[in-house]
This record gives C-alpha cells, sequence and structure tokens, in this order.
C-alpha cells in the first residue's frame, strides 16, 4: 500500500462511519400502496416527507392524531408532504380509510402491509415517525415527542418535540442532532413466513 492510498481510505473509512452515524439511509424508499391499491411516490418533490406509522387499533396512536394534525399543517406550510402508513399485516383498505377519517387525519394514506417500508424507515411501533430528506434518504426516525415515558406512563406536556425538531433541520438542510429516538407505543405486527 503506498502511502498516498493509506489517506485515501482513511477518508473512505471516516465518510462510511460519520453516514451511518448521521442515520440517512443511502437508499430511497420504495413506492408506497395508496387506500385504492395505486403505487403512489410520496416522496417526489418535498424539501422532506414525513411518515407517520399508525394502527387501527393502537390506542397511542389514537392519542397522538391531535398532534399528528397540528404537526402536518405546520409541515405543509414549509412545503413537507406527510402521510399516514398502516403497517400492521392485515389491516385492510377499508379499515385503514375508515380509521383515518375517524381520526380526521385529512393526509394522505398508505398501506404497508408486508412491512418493507416500516423496515426501510427502522420502525417498529406505532405511532412512530421517520423523515426522509428530498432525495428519498432516512435522516430521522423515532418518536413525536416525548410525551410517553413508558407504558400507562405519559407527561401533560412533552418537554421535547423530536419529530418537529428533525424536519426542520431536513428542511434547512442540516443534519438532526439526533436521528433515532426510541418511541413508545404499539408493536408493528410483521407478516408471518
Amino acid at each position: 500500500m503506498s502511502a498516498a492510498s493509506a489517506p485515501s481510505r482513511v477518508a473512505v473509512i471516516v465518510a462510511v462511519l460519520l453516514a451511518a452515524g448521521s442515520g440517512l439511509s443511502a437508499a430511497p424508499p420504495r413506492p408506497v400502496t395508496d387506500l385504492d391499491g395505486r403505487a403512489v411516490n410520496p416522496f417526489a418533490g418535498a424539501p422532506a416527507t414525513v411518515l407517520i406509522f399508525t394502527a387501527v387499533d393502537c390506542p397511542i396512536s389514537d392519542r397522538y392524531a391531535p398532534e399528528v394534525r397540528r404537526l402536518a399543517g405546520r409541515f405543509r406550510d414549509a412545503g413537507v408532504a406527510t402521510w399516514i402508513v398502516y403497517a400492521n399485516a392485515g389491516e385492510l383498505p377499508a379499515a385503514a380509510g375508515a380509521h383515518a377519517a375517524a381520526f380526521a387525519y385529512g393526509l394522505p394514506v398508505a398501506l404497508d402491509p408486508d412491512g418493507q417500508l416500516a423496515a426501510q424507515a427502522r420502525t417498529a411501533v406505532t405511532p412512530e415517525a421517520a423523515v426522509f430528506d428530498a432525495a428519498g434518504r432516512l435522516a430521522y426516525h423515532g418518536r413525536i415527542d416525548d410525551r410517553y415515558v413508558d407504558f400507562g406512563v405519559d407527561r401533560p406536556v412533552p418537554t421535547s418535540h423530536d419529530l418537529a425538531d428533525a424536519v426542520a433541520a431536513v428542511v434547512v438542510g442540516v443534519a438532526v442532532p439526533r436521528p433515532s429516538m426510541p418511541a413508545v407505543g404499539c408493536a408493528i405486527v410483521r407478516q408471518r413466513p
């Protein structure tokens, strides 16, 4: 190995480690399926895309509906696309649509019954959020805020607004300071092989 190649290898290793630490994924997410069974790409044309993973039977997700609506309005003003994603295996389009209407999300809805999008977004529970930058790279995944400390333990008012902070960072093009925060919620049910 020449002396000139050693620094370049070190630079490549450092770049890879920095990218891994930043929380960004290299591969853009795949298109999602909407309630009508059409493949749609929610990641085109926005400075950021927010996916809120939810379920028709998760009380913690249901309690976050007002906050999701509030944040989606705030994000919309910045040109950010926000989607509700039903990721449990076996959740039917009719049930997801009825749930989204009952909680007045007023947002586009996607289905992820095979869990591929949830896996790419590195989400495991509902509610959990994922933020993708304009290039479709994962910039943040985790809790919406710190309202829930544990099951049955919540704060009257959150003290940390992780999702809003992540979106603000992505929109202005800076690294998200905490690209992953643990979420408290209902486990996403994966399809069994």
